[in-house]
């Protein structure tokens, strides 16, 4: 009663009345209720609110030991380590592999919660409801993104993907055996006819090889969607590539024996993409150099400009936590570890990228033909992929190949 008195004493000391609700709590005293006469109530600091559980399955690409699973990671490490209620179940699916196992996943009401990838088959999935718009859940994230980098994820106007990565290919060399690349066309098929060693892939050649078109000038299709390659140009591009292997040129179908061979300094140069670029440098060191394809008489080569993503599945319960985890991998730290590690040029403009290499990697695949999203693109690759094939085997001259592989796109696009 004494130490109460003198309490309520202390309070009068400072100017403060009695009666209002004032109760002891390890000798200080609180207010039980707030008052009009200014008491002010009592408030516990609320208990910390631990973060809801989740666990996110994702789905990459990218080859075992590689230097892209190197820095998915590296990123993951760190990701999980300031989010510790997020557990991460990571997925290596082969490439050749990874869209339809995506497709038929998904469709059936399964799959993880996103993958990455890129762009090819991005509006053939959007337009078969596999992938989910994520407009709502990147607004006001991607400020920092290129403008082709959010192409690249949009389709129909609207968002599908975290974008994070621009590729094109472009020619390595070995600056010991090659010391100034060619920059024409020509110059390249006399460097082969005097013993250089070029390596070119016949698979994926519709892809690999694409670029060629335009340095003869050759153009895809119209506005529209129909092919018109066989008005000319593609033909003299195919032609071209008779020359260089007549020539010596090696047109490899397996694309990881011509990846080795150039690692192992068996070939001087290879038509490849940035996702080698870690791997080449761990290889040949000071002497992997990187330039564009060569131009043509009829203009620069434009090699197929695609974006990386990361992709949401429809069917998700954790869409909004998929994104936060894309947007980290594909943030600015995160896009930073992929060019240092990986040499991928990244499409975010607050990256810094000091690699000459993946500044030619950027440069290429800025001045590249961006992939399209429409509907017509999707029957591209069978009949270009069977034309390569049949002029490169010797099944098929050129301008016959190209016309059969533009009726057959156009057939298969019901445009006559």
């Amino acid at each position: 009663m004494k130490g109460e008195k003198r309490d309520v004493q202390a309070i009068h000391a400072h100017g403060e009345r009695p009666g209002c609700g004032r109760f002891a709590v390890g000798g200080l005293w609180a207010c039980s209720h707030a008052r009009a006469d200014g008491c002010a109530s009592a408030t516990q600091p609320p208990a910390p609110t631990e973060a809801p559980k989740v666990t996110l399955t994702i789905w990459h690409a990218y080859h075992t030991g590689g230097s892209e699973e190197k820095a998915i990671t590296q990123i993951l490490e760190s990701y999980k380590m300031a989010n510790p209620n997020v557990t991460v179940n990571v997925l290596a699916i082969p490439f050749d592999q990874i869209f339809n196992k995506w497709e038929t996943e998904v469709a059936a009401g399964g799959g993880p919660d996103m993958f990455t990838a890129p762009n090819d088959n991005l509006g053939k999935e959007v337009r078969a409801n596999l992938i989910a718009p994520i407009d709502d859940l990147v607004a006001g994230k991607l400020d920092k993104v290129s403008p082709a980098g959010v192409a690249g994820m949009t389709v129909g106007g609207k968002i599908y993907g975290v974008p994070g990565i621009i590729k094109a290919v472009a020619l390595y060399y070995n600056k010991a055996t090659v010391p100034t690349p060619p920059k024409t066309t020509d110059e390249l098929l006399q460097m082969v006819k005097d013993g250089k060693k070029l390596l070119l892939y016949q698979g994926g050649a519709a892809y690999f090889n694409f670029g060629w078109f335009s340095a003869f000038g050759g153009k895809l299709a119209d506005d529209t969607g129909k092919c018109i390659a066989d008005q000319g140009g593609v033909a003299d591009a195919l032609q071209y590539l008779l020359d260089l292997k007549a020539a010596g040129a090696r047109f490899e179908p397996d694309n990881a024996k011509g990846a080795t061979l150039f690692r192992q300094g068996q070939v001087d140069m290879i038509v490849d993409g940035p996702w080698m670029l870690g791997d080449y440098k761990k290889d040949l060191g000071d002497k992997l150099g990187v330039a564009p394809m060569p131009a043509g008489p009829k203009g620069p080569a434009q090699p197929l400009s695609g974006i990386d993503g990361w992709y949401i599945n429809p069917n998700s319960k954790n869409k909004e936590a998929a994104v936060a985890l894309a947007l980290y991998i594909f943030g600015k730290d995160g896009l930073k570890v992929y060019a240092d590690v990986a040499g991928d040029p990244p499409v975010r403009t607050d990256v810094e990228t000091t690699d000459p290499l993946v500044k030619a990697f950027a440069d290429a695949a800025a001045a590249g033909f961006p992939r399209p999203q429409e509907a017509w693109f999707d029957n591209y690759w069978g009949p270009f992929g069977d034309m390569f094939t049949a002029v490169l085997e010797g099944k098929a001259a050129p301008a016959e190949a190209v016309a059969k592989a533009c009726a057959d796109m156009n057939k298969a696009n019901k445009i006559p």
